[in-house]
């Protein structure tokens, strides 16, 4: 049986919602505004993506929301929403890892380099992983305070996301980093790993799930230098 799945971004300054069927991405509506706009477009988004789909809320099979790190605000908007939705139409919540769907874009356009998803947090501070090119995680996700020799040991990678965008002047002396700041938070990027855990039917308590806030993040110590 095919099955629709409404996909909710809001970790970062993007607001966006895709709509799947099978994995295969069918609508798509997002904005990116200085100031957070997610309270004011994600209801009118999600109605968007359903009528250009032509079906009704009911026929969705579930909803996948980005679970952080991320915008604190942006995150609770996407996830009270994800929730109200599941609780009303009774079906699942699945949870996709914001910096792996922005990796995931990476991954399609250079499968042999490593990837390193960043989004931005506040001065010169990201959160972050590191990808291999298989999708194995050689650095797991943390809120780090970037150096101009940052990332060096993984070279070469790919610098993608939001965070990316500060940091191509900070960097600009390197080589061995290809800049993609273009690929950004997008709904559209959860669409394979949601129907990928829809049929595991790897799912959320909705009573229970919270998004990932990284919430160590504010500690004004410094953190040990990154390879």
């Amino acid at each position: 049986m095919s099955a629709y799945i409404l996909h909710l971004e809001t970790a970062t300054k993007v607001c966006s919602v895709a709509l799947s069927l099978d994995g295969v991405l069918k609508q798509l509506r997002e904005t990116r505004e200085e100031n957070y706009s997610h309270g004011e477009n994600l209801t009118v988004f999600i109605e968007t993506v359903l009528q250009q789909e032509g079906i009704a809320a009911d026929q969705l099979a579930a909803v996948s929301v980005a679970s952080g790190p991320g915008s604190y605000t942006g995150l609770r908007i996407g996830v009270s929403t994800a929730k109200g939705l599941c609780y009303a139409l009774s079906i699942p919540l699945i949870a996709v890892d914001s910096l792996l769907a922005i990796a995931q874009q990476a991954h399609a356009a250079y499968p042999e380099v490593n990837v390193i998803p960043m989004i931005d947090a506040r001065r010169m501070e990201v959160f972050s992983a590191v990808y291999g090119p298989n999708g194995t995680v050689l650095k797991s996700i943390s809120a780090d305070v970037i150096e101009t020799d940052a990332y060096v040991a993984f070279e070469p990678f790919v610098a993608c996301g939001d965070g990316a965008e500060k940091l191509k002047e900070t960097w600009s002396g390197r080589n061995g980093i290809i800049f993609r700041e273009d690929m950004l938070s997008s709904a559209a990027a959860q669409c394979e790993l949601a129907f990928g855990k829809y049929k595991s039917q790897a799912f959320e308590d909705l009573a229970y799930f919270e998004p990932f806030y990284l919430k160590d993040f504010v500690m004004t110590t410094p953190k040990a230098k990154l390879p």
